[in-house]
């Protein structure tokens, strides 16, 4: 939290920065703070950055800091960053949860886990309690109760996205996680159901995209529910309520999701830590992640800025792309 602040502080009037919301848990009230870097302009190509959404992957928000930091850096030298940003914006919400990161809790303080939490079931009814549910607030993955209003963390993140990111003509996001496998995943929607993304002509694009300018990169690309589906996604409840508007841009929530099991299996005993699959305890471990994904975030940028490269397609290319995705994806 602390370094969060003084990074805000160091900002200064280059960054928009706010407190969007407080939490208060125990006696205590904690700011969830918003930063905004670049264009005013409500239509201008937009991308986000959110970490910490599980108190126990505080590498997630680490990483968001970094990246905030060698932005710092970047507006003091580079001409060139500084005239990407004349024309675009980009977004931090570095810490979503910040009861669970003091108290090391994957849930915030009432015992609801944030990515969890949105009124969107998944498609297919049950399943594994991972999935999300409503027994008891006492076990993990614990939605709420039915009917009820969102945490102030997902209502803080929805008001963000409404006022920085949904009105632009263009808009990315990058929920950044880790716990899910040894490999880093990129995931796009959906969360909530197996059906192919309406995006998906233009989320492949945006992969071959990637697969050229970095051929030699390390991210398994591809829709979440390739790897499972879970009951409450706010970035799935976001994406609906995006589409459902008459004037919406295109806007894709990503979710970063590092594969912490690599770092379990050279570093077992973290078993036994409180944050233990979930964050590289050796500190050369965690300088490398911290610089590990600099590249993608980068380039999300550029992405954002040159839609001509993979988001305008002309009819025949992006039934092609819609093709060799559903080939790709879904074995059609």
């Amino acid at each position: 939290m602390a370094d969060l602040e003084s990074l805000i502080e160091s900002f200064g009037p280059r960054a928009r920065s706010r407190v969007v919301a407080e939490v208060s848990h125990a006696g205590k009230t904690y700011p969830l703070h918003s930063v905004v870097l670049g264009s005013a302009d409500p239509a201008a190509p937009a991308l986000a950055f959110v970490g910490g959404a599980h108190g126990l992957e505080k590498i997630g928000s680490e990483v968001v800091l970094a990246y905030m930091h060698t932005l710092l850096e970047l507006m003091r030298w580079d001409q060139g960053f500084q005239d990407r940003l004349k024309v675009s914006r980009i977004v931090f919400i570095p810490l979503l949860n910040p009861v669970g990161i003091v108290h090391r809790t994957r849930s915030n303080g009432n015992g609801i886990d944030l990515m969890r939490n949105s009124p969107m079931n998944g498609e297919e009814p049950g399943g594994p309690m991972f999935r999300g549910h409503r027994i008891s607030s006492r076990l993990p993955w614990y939605r709420g109760v039915e009917g009820a209003e969102m945490e102030i963390e997902i209502k803080a993140l929805n008001q963000v996205l409404e006022a920085e990111l949904l009105s632009s003509k263009i808009a990315l996001a990058v929920d950044v996680h880790s716990g899910y496998g040894a490999r880093d995943r990129f995931w796009f929607p959906y969360a909530h159901s197996r059906r192919p993304f309406p995006y998906l002509a233009e989320a492949y694009a945006l992969k071959g995209l990637l697969d050229q300018t970095y051929p030699h990169h390390f991210y398994a690309y591809e829709p979440m529910s390739r790897q499972y589906t879970i009951h409450g996604c706010p970035w799935d409840f976001s994406f609906a309520n995006n589409q459902a508007r008459a004037d919406h841009g295109f806007y894709i929530p990503f979710c970063l999701e590092m594969g912490s099991w690599a770092w379990l299996k050279k570093n077992p005993m973290q078993v036994f830590s409180k944050y233990g699959g979930f964050h590289p305890m050796q500190p050369h471990r965690r300088s490398r992640i911290l610089r590990r994904h600099l590249n993608l975030f980068d380039f999300l940028h550029r992405a954002v800025l040159s839609p001509k490269a993979w988001l305008y397609q002309d009819d025949a290319a992006r039934a092609e792309n819609q093709k060799k995705a559903m080939e790709l994806w879904y074995g059609v």
